[in-house]
């Protein structure tokens, strides 16, 4: 019986970002898109279904957050982390991204620091600069022990929270691009230094269900947190079920004060409208998709591997360590550019004039990705094989 993630899903002239805005992003629209983080699988049936079963109503207005809604986030939350949420501590937002924005204007005054800890999904430095604060970079380090691996560099991290205009610690975990899933020790030692420093977190767990089966699972911050510490927690299904466009996330704050002070926020923007197929999508993506997500992240293991050997076996020059989470691989071609005398302008026009695939360019997620690349495995394995054939005969092509 064959894989249904097999099977390819066509996304062109659907308005997705991924596959119609090759040509203004690229300058051609016929690269293989391997970009923007969501993935070319079909959804779970049940959240199909919940969205045809909505849309079969003809009104669609304003509409409430139902009690089930929060119950299915909790429930999946006790079973999948151990997490036990209460549902006064939850806050429906319209994203993580501007939860991310929301938390700066509701934590920090405009020119007070935010810690980010690059290389980070651009809207860490955007939401930053954008809401008038000032960044801070804690930069990712390379572990010696383990190669192509980062660690968080702790010590200079207790230095950036020292700063008397430190505010707030954003953090990424599991991490994107790098797709480091922190250990427990790891996140308390960040705890700590947040409450010595008095530091808000706001800790976006975004792709916490996507930890492959052959790793250390996710550990979600708040259950080594104390009742004292500042912390705010963003979590969505979009990623976990594949349905980003649909728009809504959750932030999980226990102190009513922050809550108060983000809800005030939202508020002050209008924020959120309630979408009756967000609401939807949701709730049937936390009630029923956990079997299609254990498929999922078989089938993007493998995928994994395929790249991890590929790259390895046929790409000279390019290094890629294996992800312990999220459908994201950090391809280290600094080597390629050592050889081949690129810059990170001359590496993504290799890639896309030369082998017609589309990535992410290192340098957006920070100066510290100058020399990678971030490639989305999120689709048919059959795509990956097509991307590392164009790849390798691009590469040949050099000489």
């Amino acid at each position: 019986m064959s894989n249904p993630f097999d099977v390819p899903v066509s996304r062109e002239h659907t308005c997705s970002v991924k596959f119609d805005a090759r040509k203004a992003v690229f300058g051609r629209d016929d690269v293989i898109p391997v970009w923007v983080a969501d993935m070319d699988f079909a959804a779970p049936e049940a959240v199909t279904r919940a969205l045809q079963e909505r849309a079969s109503h003809p009104v669609y207005g304003y509409t409430l957050f139902p009690d089930s809604l929060y119950q299915s986030m909790i429930d999946w939350f006790a079973d999948r982390h151990g997490w036990r949420i209460e549902r006064e501590w939850i806050l429906m937002a319209p994203g993580v991204v501007p939860s991310l924005n929301a938390a700066c204007m509701a934590y920090a005054a405009p020119g007070e620091g935010v810690i980010i800890q690059p290389p980070v999904y651009p809207p860490f430095f955007s939401s930053v600069r954008h809401s008038g604060r000032e960044v801070i970079e804690n930069p990712l380090v390379p572990d010696d022990e383990r190669a192509g691996h980062y660690r968080m560099d702790l010590d200079h991290l207790e230095a950036c929270a020292a700063r008397p205009d430190a505010r707030i610690l954003l953090l990424c975990s599991p991490h994107n691009p790098v797709g480091r899933v922190w250990s427990e020790n790891e996140l308390r030692a960040v705890l700590a230094i947040a409450r010595r420093h008095e530091l808000v977190v706001i800790s976006d767990e975004i792709h916490c269900d996507l930890t492959f089966p052959d790793k250390p699972g996710h550990t979600v911050l708040a259950n080594l947190a104390g009742p004292g510490d500042a912390l705010i927690t963003a979590v969505a299904p979009s990623k976990s079920f594949n349905m980003p466009g649909l728009g809504l996330s959750a932030l999980v704050i226990a102190d009513p004060e922050r809550r108060k002070a983000m809800k005030s926020v939202f508020e002050s923007m209008h924020l959120p409208q309630c979408n009756p197929f967000s609401i939807a999508g949701f709730e049937a993506g936390y009630r029923h998709g956990g079997p299609w997500l254990d498929r999922l992240m078989d089938y993007l293991q493998g995928n994994r591997d395929f790249i991890a050997q590929a790259v390895a076996e046929r790409l000279p020059g390019i290094r890629v360590a294996v992800p312990e989470g999220t459908y994201l691989m950090w391809l280290d071609c600094r080597e390629l550019c050592r050889d081949r005398d690129l810059d990170d302008a001359g590496l993504k026009r290799f890639f896309v004039r030369d082998a017609g695939v589309g990535m992410n360019p290192g340098l957006s997620f920070g100066e510290q990705g100058s020399g990678f690349m971030r490639l989305n495995i999120g689709c048919p394995r059959s795509v990956l094989e097509q991307v590392v054939g164009r790849i390798e005969a691009a590469l040949n092509a050099l000489g």
